[in-house]
């Protein structure tokens, strides 16, 4: 199985100038080339003494060279500078035990590959950039050979870079090599790169490597600028080497189909990959082999038959003191200790804008083998663990948040599915609690029977994705005949808890924001003690949905539509906002406390008084009023931070081709 071909770039005369402007000259065309930037990733020091060779070869020959060390180097913070720069970056890696990047290189690879299958920056985000890579491996590991750098590959082509030559590949197994030494081939296929920066900074055309179809191939009529801009497979133009990517090398091998590189927006296309492909995590028996690999490739740690984590983008954040989540704006949480998890990967709805793009399993009921609670929590808790120390020594990231980030305050029971499906989901929390960690539970309104039966939690959600039949039929997709009587009974349901509880409303433009009295009429229905007003988040293209762009409201409108429902609601005001995620709070009055609002959450206190009523055998009850605290001024709608603690610092992405608003 293939990736798919990205659409063939269009003649330079029509791309570089539209009807009605004066037609330039050959030589205008051609963006000049100044040198190279090399980045090396090294273990023992040869990868950074490739690197000094190549930039004493290229300045000798009038170019200018800059070598760094991919440990000094943030991608988050300064990639996207190269896609406007003159340089050509070179990537010089090797691959140490097991596959794995050396530990200077572990940051830029782990950022690069989580971009790569992120919907936020998608195909285009590294557009412009121009890059070439050498991998430096030994194929006595057979099954690791020079995987990172044939993975560094594919990340930055996935994210739109241009690949200038072929990638180049070094084995260290004399007998193996192709030039036969590691040097050797290093030589090799720098002389050919050399060779192509000759060519670029000449603006010569490059000639067809003679792989293409008779009469398919127009790279002799392209400049060499055109030939390489990412938007067709490079070296010989084969959809081949979107899974088996470019390398002067005929023997790459199955190292090859690693799903990291997956684009979220392009799943459908690699399904019978998924079906032959070695994932190297075990298929839970709730859980098909095809969305196994998918989960798997997009990051997710599975957990026995029907479980998983994840390590929420918030929480990265946060541990570089860059900002937390809404759910930190609204109600204190502290991102950088917040576990994202599920007991039940399995989900009664199809929803339009599922993040998940669908790869997790559906049903009305539980029909998988059960794992104990004790077992999913403690291997969520050592995954999330283990994902936390993969952050040492990353740039930017505060120690003392990273050692905070260890012990695990919060759980957002929320990362795919229905948690409220898992039988023993009650004994779950119990064990939550007793570990002192609070409690976020999100339910889609289709079991309302298991509502009534759940324990406290410290914050209960429900989904209100639309607010009639026929609406929320269109955007959930629910399995249930019966779904709309289950909707509204889950919602009454959620009026009779006394602890916290959300409603959770998604707006999708042109399709539910015009619903006005009908929220009004379902919130009298549960009377939520707060309301979550967010724009969706689109995901990326896919066979699933058919959602675009165009159905993504405008944080304005979202403020609009708050406002317009606000006038509807007397017993409720606008508390707070988080402007990045495009979201807004409405709390009930009560929690309005002579004018200043109290939507945080005293979790200390709330642990004390869950602590109480599982003592007294749930005869001692509480209310949402007694663990409620302050919310703090930069968090109140209307204040200049628009929901961003001051204490951080504010990371403004550059803007680039694609948007990257959204949670």
């Amino acid at each position: 199985m293939t990736w798919k071909k990205r659409k063939p770039v269009k003649p330079v005369d029509s791309w570089l100038y539209k009807s009605g402007k004066k037609k330039i000259s050959e030589k205008e065309k051609v963006v000049s080339v100044v040198g190279l930037r090399i980045f090396y990733g090294s273990q023992t020091g040869t990868a950074k003494g490739f690197a000094r060779e190549l930039a004493d070869d290229v300045q000798n020959l009038g170019f200018q060279s800059e070598v760094i060390d991919m440990k000094d180097y943030d991608p988050e913070d300064r990639i996207s500078d190269e896609c406007t720069s003159k340089r050509i970056c070179v990537f010089l890696v090797a691959t140490y035990t097991d596959g794995k990047p050396p530990e200077s290189a572990d940051w830029f690879c782990k950022w690069l590959e989580e971009a790569s299958t992120d919907f936020r920056y998608g195909n285009t985000y590294l557009k412009g950039m121009r890059y070439a890579v050498f991998g430096l491996g030994n194929s006595v590991y057979a099954g690791h050979y020079n995987t990172v750098g044939k993975s560094v590959d594919k990340w930055l082509w996935m994210l739109g870079a241009a690949r200038v030559t072929s990638r180049g590949e070094g084995d260290c197994d004399v007998a193996a090599s192709r030039h036969g030494s590691l040097q050797a081939d290093f030589q090799a296929w720098r002389t050919r790169l050399v060779g192509r920066l000759q060519a670029l900074a000449q603006g010569r055309r490059r000639p067809c490597s003679g792989k293409c179809k008779k009469g398919s191939c127009k790279s002799t009529n392209r400049p060499e600028e055109a030939a390489e801009d990412g938007s067709s497979p490079p070296e010989g133009h084969s959809s081949e080497e979107l899974f088996e990517s470019s390398s002067d090398s005929d023997s790459s091998g199955e190292g090859e189909t690693r799903g990291s590189v997956i684009d979220m927006e392009d799943l459908g296309d690699v399904i019978n990959h998924i079906k032959k492909a070695k994932v190297s995590s075990s298929t839970p028996a709730g859980v098909s082999q095809l969305a196994t690999g998918i989960l798997y490739l997009l990051g997710y740690k599975l957990i026995g038959s029907h479980s998983g984590v994840k390590l929420c983008r918030w929480t990265k954040s946060m541990l570089r003191g860059r900002g937390g989540c809404y759910k930190h704006t609204f109600y204190g949480i502290e991102s950088h200790r917040c576990m994202e998890t599920t007991p039940s990967l399995a989900c009664a709805n199809k929803c339009v804008f599922c993040w998940r793009h669908h790869t997790n399993p559906v049903g009305t009921e539980w029909r998988w083998k059960m794992d104990p609670a004790e077992k999913i929590l403690k291997e969520s808790v050592e995954n999330h663990q283990n994902m936390i120390r993969q952050f040492r020594g990353v740039p930017g990231v505060w120690p003392a948040r990273l050692e905070e980030g260890l012990a695990v305050k919060h759980c957002a029971l929320s990362l795919v599915g229905e948690p409220i499906m898992y039988p023993e989901i009650n004994a779950f929390l119990r064990l939550l609690h007793q570990r002192q960690i609070s409690s976020f539970l999100v339910t889609n309104a289709q079991f309302p029977d298991e509502i009534r039966n759940l324990l406290p939690v410290t914050q209960l959600y429900v989904s209100v994705d639309a607010s009639t039949r026929d609406s929320l039929k269109k955007i959930d997709r629910p399995l249930f005949k019966d779904f709309w009587e289950r909707f509204l009974d889950s919602l009454q349901a959620l009026g009779e808890k006394k602890q916290r509880t959300v409603y959770r409303l998604t707006l999708v433009k042109a399709w539910n924001v015009d619903e006005m009295m009908a929220y009004a009429e379902l919130i009298a229905l549960g009377q939520p003690e707060f309301i979550e007003v967010k724009g969706v988040t689109y995901c990326g293209e896919s066979s699933a949905s058919s959602l675009t762009m165009a159905n993504v409201p405008w944080h304005e409108e979202v403020i609009h539509f708050v406002q317009q429902l606000a006038r509807l609601l007397p017993d409720y005001g606008i508390a707070c906002e988080h402007e990045h995620s495009n979201c807004l709070l409405l709390a009930h009055h009560k929690f309005k406390v002579e004018g200043e609002w109290w939507t945080w959450i005293d979790y200390r206190r709330f642990q004390e008084l869950v602590q109480q009523y599982e003592e007294s055998g749930g005869t001692r009850t509480f209310s949402s009023l007694d663990y409620m605290a302050k919310t703090p001024s930069w968090a109140v709608f209307g204040a200049q931070e628009r929901g961003f603690n001051p204490s951080d610092k504010r990371f403004q992405k550059k803007k680039t081709t694609k948007d990257l608003s959204g949670c």
